[in-house]
C-alpha cells in the first residue's frame, strides 16, 4: 500500500465560509471549466441531456434547511477533496497512484498508475473521489495545481478556479500550516472546524460555521390614505417619490 510523507513543507488548502456561500454554483462551473483542460483532463460528460447521465465533477454544492431558535435558514455546503493530513484514499491504493505531495500537502492521482479499482473511493468518507467511466481511472480535486504554480498567470490569479470565481468571497486559499497566514488567522478568528473529525483523517480544508442568526425586525412604512387629489395614480406617484 502507499505510504504517506513524514511531513509536508506546506498545508495548502481551502477555507469555506458557510455563512456567505449562497449556493450559486459558480465554483462548480469554474472548476469544471478549468479542469476539463487541466491536470486531470478531460472531465467527461456522458449523455448530459438524456438517460443514464454520467460525468466527473470535482466540486459539488449541497443545500440544507437548518432550523434554529431564530427561524429557518438555508445552508449551502460545498464539498470537494479535503487534502487530509492522513488520507485513507492514499494508504489503501495498491499501485501508488494516489499520493500526497511532501512539498505542499496536495493529494493527487497518477493516472498512469491507476487501475480503476475504486478502493480509494470506498475509503474516502467524504465522497470526494470520482470514477471516470470514459477512461477507467479515478479523478479528484487537485487544488488546481496547474494553476496555482502557473507563472504565466498574474500572481493574484494563482488560486484555485473555484476561489477566483466565488462572487461572495466564501472561498479562501492558502497555507494552513502557517499560523501567520491569512487563512489560518481566519480559521482562528471564526472557529473554523474539520469535517467529520471523529474519522481521524485530519482534513486540511476547514469550514467556517454560520454565524448565529438574529431575529429580523423590519417595520413597514405607514401608508397614507388615498386622497382625492390626483386620484389613485397621484397617490402612487407620491409614494414612489418618498
Amino acid at each position: 500500500m502507499t505510504c504517506l510523507p513524514a511531513h509536508t513543507d506546506k498545508k495548502l488548502g481551502l477555507v469555506i465560509d458557510l455563512d456567505t456561500c449562497v449556493g450559486c454554483q459558480a465554483c462548480v462551473t469554474a472548476c469544471k471549466e478549468w479542469n476539463t483542460g487541466g491536470h486531470m483532463a478531460p472531465l467527461t460528460d456522458i449523455h448530459p441531456y438524456g438517460g443514464d447521465v454520467d460525468g466527473v465533477w470535482f466540486n459539488r454544492v449541497h443545500s440544507y434547511e437548518h432550523t434554529t431558535e431564530a427561524g429557518g435558514r438555508t445552508v449551502n455546503f460545498p464539498r470537494s477533496c479535503l487534502h487530509c493530513e492522513t488520507p485513507a484514499c492514499v494508504t489503501v491504493c495498491p499501485t501508488g497512484a494516489s499520493y500526497k505531495r511532501a512539498s505542499d500537502g496536495i493529494v493527487l492521482i497518477d493516472e498512469s498508475k491507476c487501475i480503476g479499482c475504486k478502493l480509494c473511493s470506498w475509503a474516502c468518507p467524504y465522497g470526494a473521489r470520482e470514477f471516470d467511466t470514459d477512461v477507467g481511472v479515478m479523478k479528484k480535486c487537485t487544488l488546481c495545481v496547474d494553476r496555482i504554480y502557473n507563472d504565466n498567470l498574474a500572481e493574484e490569479d494563482r488560486v484555485p478556479a473555484c476561489v477566483a470565481a466565488c462572487p461572495t468571497s466564501a472561498r479562501h486559499f492558502g497555507d494552513l500550516g502557517d499560523p501567520a497566514s491569512a487563512v489560518s488567522q481566519l480559521v482562528a478568528s471564526r472557529g473554523g472546524v474539520d469535517l467529520m473529525p471523529e474519522m481521524g483523517y485530519k482534513p486540511t480544508n476547514k469550514y467556517l460555521p454560520p454565524r448565529a442568526q438574529r431575529a429580523a425586525s423590519v417595520a413597514a412604512p405607514r401608508l397614507e390614505p388615498v386622497k382625492a387629489e390626483g386620484g389613485f395614480l397621484g397617490w402612487v406617484d407620491r409614494m414612489l417619490s418618498n
